[in-house]
């Protein structure tokens, strides 16, 4: 990655597809069996979906353009649901024409839905879950009760539609075990109920949720995920649910940013560093970058990004804001409690490398905010330089 980082001239979002693939086979590893659906939002890259289609994922499709993508890779429709609670009639109609088969839900009105666009397909329900432990919790929006789970999947099978299994997911870069243990409890409370009213699923969906190692807090403090307690609570998690299951059940994992944030970094430069005198009189340095909020780095709501000056070794540090290079003042990390330290010399045009940004820095990005657009994509194969390819779009 340095090597690809240090050759780049101009600013560019590097992928190293091999950190991919062995993240990929960490994840088995550590949950032997998991079938794996890689969610195509944290990185819609036609090289990382291609390099994660020959690795044996699948996907977890969140509209009928992320399926039509991820049916480009030649994966089979039996290894890409359509993993959103959130679909007009139309949307689910073109899916099933698309060949999907395998449908979330969250309410009867869905179902109803479903029914009427893609009659007999098999339908699993996403449980609500608090979020608690997660930077971004993910409550609210999608996910029921358990009561109302288990009439939503009673009313799948009434109208014809296979009830198939259960979803949960703990919120986006979740950092305790304890969020997977109460999920876990939830899912066997609703199974139970299920069985007693005669409906056996095939599987169940744990959802995304597995954090990078790479971030930052706002703070600047280095977040460490407790993952061998987490993966450990998956694993007594399964052991437990498989045990009191009426049917031999199957688990199914939505990685995103576990396997690909800390495998994608960006080369930005200085747009420049300024020290300006503010109105109570306090004197601050901005570090202005050439991406910011709008092209590569919206998650700065709950992160901070380690950055890397290769130009500036062993340098003399000053305490800056960072900013991206637009005109709008949201585009800003860091606040008086946390600034990041940079060269105090650091001059327009110095690289400026990004860590750990391969998650969401291609999907949450606009098509040109104040004309700054989306940043290049490369993507190498670990060091050989030879299989470094230009991925950009024309």
């Amino acid at each position: 990655m340095n090597a690809a980082l240090s050759a780049a001239s101009e600013d560019q979002i590097v992928f190293d597809l091999e950190g991919i693939e062995r993240k990929y086979d960490s994840l088995l590893r550590e949950l032997p069996g998991i079938s794996v659906r890689f969610a195509m939002k944290s990185c819609p890259v036609d090289d990382v979906l291609a390099c994660l289609a020959r690795k044996g994922a699948g996907f977890d499709a969140a509209s009928p353009d992320e399926i039509a993508q991820a049916l480009r890779t030649t994966v089979p429709a039996v290894r890409v649901h359509y993993g959103n609670t959130i679909k007009s009639d139309r949307q689910i109609a073109e899916a099933y024409r698309m060949g999907i088969r395998t449908f979330a839900t969250d309410s009867v009105e869905d179902v109803e839905a479903i029914a009427a666009s893609a009659a007999g397909v098999r339908v699993f329900c996403r449980l609500a879950t608090s979020g608690d432990g997660a930077l971004w919790g993910l409550s609210r929006k999608c996910g029921c009760s358990g009561a109302d789970a288990v009439a939503v999947l009673e009313r799948a099978r009434l109208r014809g539609l296979t009830p198939s299994g259960l979803s949960i997911h703990v919120g986006s870069q979740q950092m305790t075990a304890e969020a997977w243990q109460q999920a876990f409890a939830s899912v066997g409370d609703v199974l139970l109920a299920l069985h007693a009213r005669g409906i056996s699923l095939d599987h169940i969906n744990l959802g995304g949720g597995l954090p990078a190692l790479g971030y930052v807090d706002r703070r600047g403090r280095p977040l460490h995920p407790p993952m061998d307690r987490i993966f450990a609570a998956l694993r007594a998690g399964m052991t437990r649910i498989r045990r009191m299951s009426a049917s031999d059940l199957r688990f199914i994992i939505e990685p995103g940013r576990f396997l690909v944030a800390d495998q994608g970094a960006i080369r930005a430069h200085v747009s420049r560093l300024s020290s300006r005198q503010q109105l109570g009189g306090e004197r601050e340095y901005w570090l202005y970058l050439s991406c910011g909020k709008f092209n590569g780095l919206y998650e700065t709501d709950k992160l901070q990004y380690r950055l890397v000056f290769p130009s500036h070794a062993d340098a003399e540090y000053v305490p800056a804001f960072i900013a991206g290079p637009t005109c709008d003042s949201d585009d800003a990390f860091g606040d008086e409690s946390n600034l990041v330290p940079v060269p105090r010399w650091a001059a327009s045009g110095d690289p400026v490398w990004i860590l750990s940004c391969g998650a969401y820095s291609t999907s949450y990005t606009t098509q040109g905010f104040n004309g700054f657009r989306p940043l290049p994509l490369t993507c190498i194969h670990g060091r050989d330089r030879d299989h470094v390819r230009d991925v950009s779009a024309p």
